[in-house]
């Protein structure tokens, strides 16, 4: 696979394309018979969109005739289900939606689309994206492209198993708490949580509103942020790549818990970091508070909008259930002090750097454990089953700051991510600094995986 088309760069395959040297309708037929290869074990796609997808590589393959390809025509893609692609049933993972066809594609899958990307399919998410981990009443979880025991994270994790699988070459998908990160740091791949407000998906799934941002997963930095470029309709800035980097280095914010290996790894990254010439400077990050604004705000929002579902025919997931059932004995106090509290708790974070360009953290506290079996304890000390494994992520949707996690080694043959954050509105800075670790490490995991 190492050699195969769906695991090169944009760059490389959409040079290909011009050059004529191959074809995107071959490509799309690549992909095809790599999901059917692979995804009955991987579970990472609730629906193929083959004749989509040849109808669209042919669509690339004319404008590449005619000089007017835009910078992903040919390009497959995976969409996450909790996006509308029109024509294509959207579930949000929930049998509530199961026959729901989307009249219109929503606002990032349109940009993609007149970018020219080609659709395979539309990946598993867990129900109404309200899990770490991609489980739903639909079908099989979704497993890990490095061991099928495992869980590939969530909720995008059928978006993330999909590129580290080689079934396309990125994938979209949403982080409302870590939704993109969390996945993309248990499979091995890029991901990146854009600046709140940032990407909008104009028409779509109303979900996390407070604090979710649709973001790309890609096996390059480059990858991801040649699709975060067309899903934001805009070019970043170019980097500046010689300026000299202020990293706060932070282990274990608030002290939680991080698996030895991990930290072993992460700490062995920093010091790549500043072997680049970086000043990295330890910290202990206070991030607390975070949860006070985001249960009251997703419980209020997810009440409103499908609190009637617990009344309804369908059955519903254990956690989505809680959820609703939770919702209905809300406190409206917390709600009002949860919406007053979530400026202050951006500026907080936001004056963090005014002594440090970006940030860096673990991406999670493990690798990936288990299907079903969330860890209880971590380096021999109980956490919460809910957030105990991945406690890094959802300060970052409060507060509204980009983050882009990327792998940075292996544990026990798992990957390991760090996670990066940058200022409100800077993902340039924080995606440069991504890039030049990621080619110092030279990991190549694709070629790893295949070795096995």
């Amino acid at each position: 696979m190492a050699d195969s088309p769906l695991c090169w760069s944009i760059a490389k395959l959409v040079d290909a394309y011009r050059r004529r040297d191959l074809s995107p309708v071959e490509v799309a037929e690549l992909a095809a018979d790599r999901i059917e290869e692979v995804d009955a074990q991987l579970h990472a796609y609730l629906l193929c969109t083959p004749e989509l997808a040849l109808e669209q590589a042919r669509s690339a393959e004319e404008v590449y005739r005619g000089g007017t390809a835009g910078p992903l025509a040919g390009v497959p893609m995976s969409i996450k289900d909790a996006f509308h692609i029109e024509g294509i049933v959207t579930t949000v993972g929930s049998l509530a939606h199961v026959g729901d066809v989307a009249r219109a594609d929503s606002g990032a899958v349109r940009r993609l689309r007149e970018a020219g990307a080609v659709f395979v399919g539309k990946t598993n998410t867990p129900e109404f994206c309200q899990s770490a981990t991609t489980d739903n009443l639909l079908g099989p979880d979704t497993t890990n492209p490095w061991d099928p025991a495992r869980t590939s994270g969530g909720s995008s994790g059928g978006a993330a198993a999909s590129v580290m699988a080689a079934t396309c070459t990125a994938a979209l998908g949403s982080d409302g708490g870590g939704s993109i990160r969390i996945p993309a740091a248990f499979c091995g791949v890029v991901g990146v949580k854009p600046t709140y407000g940032s990407v909008q998906d104009e028409g779509g799934f109303k979900g996390y509103s407070p604090f979710i941002c649709a973001g790309p997963l890609a096996r390059s930095v480059q990858d991801a942020a040649t699709v975060l470029d067309v899903l934001r309709g805009v070019k970043g800035a170019d980097p500046v790549p010689n300026e000299s980097l202020r990293v706060g280095w932070s282990p274990a914010p608030g002290n939680h818990p991080v698996d030895r290996g991990v930290a072993q790894v992460l700490r062995e990254a920093v010091d790549r970091i500043a072997a680049l010439g970086h000043s990295t400077i330890e910290v202990d990050l206070d991030l607390s508070g975070w949860e006070q604004v985001f249960g009251p705000l997703l419980l209020e929002e997810e009440g409103r909008r499908r609190g009637h579902l617990l009344d309804g025919p369908h059955g519903l997931t254990d956690y989505q259930r809680r959820t609703l059932e939770a919702a209905r004995e809300l406190d409206r106090s917390s709600v009002i002090e949860a919406r007053l509290g979530h400026e202050a708790y951006r500026h907080r974070i936001d004056a963090l750097f005014e002594h440090h360009d970006v940030l860096a953290l673990p991406a999670t506290a493990t690798t990936a454990f288990e299907l079903g079996q969330r860890p209880a304890t971590i380096d021999a000390r109980r956490v919460s089953r809910l957030w105990g494994a991945f406690p890094f992520t959802a300060a970052f949707n409060v507060s509204g700051h980009p983050g882009v996690v990327l792998p940075v080694g292996l544990s026990d043959g798992l990957p390991v991510a760090l996670q990066l954050v940058g200022r409100r509105g800077d993902e340039t800075t924080m995606l440069l600094l991504a890039a030049q670790l990621e080619s110092a490490l030279d990991l190549n995991l694709i070629d790893v995986l295949e070795g096995r």
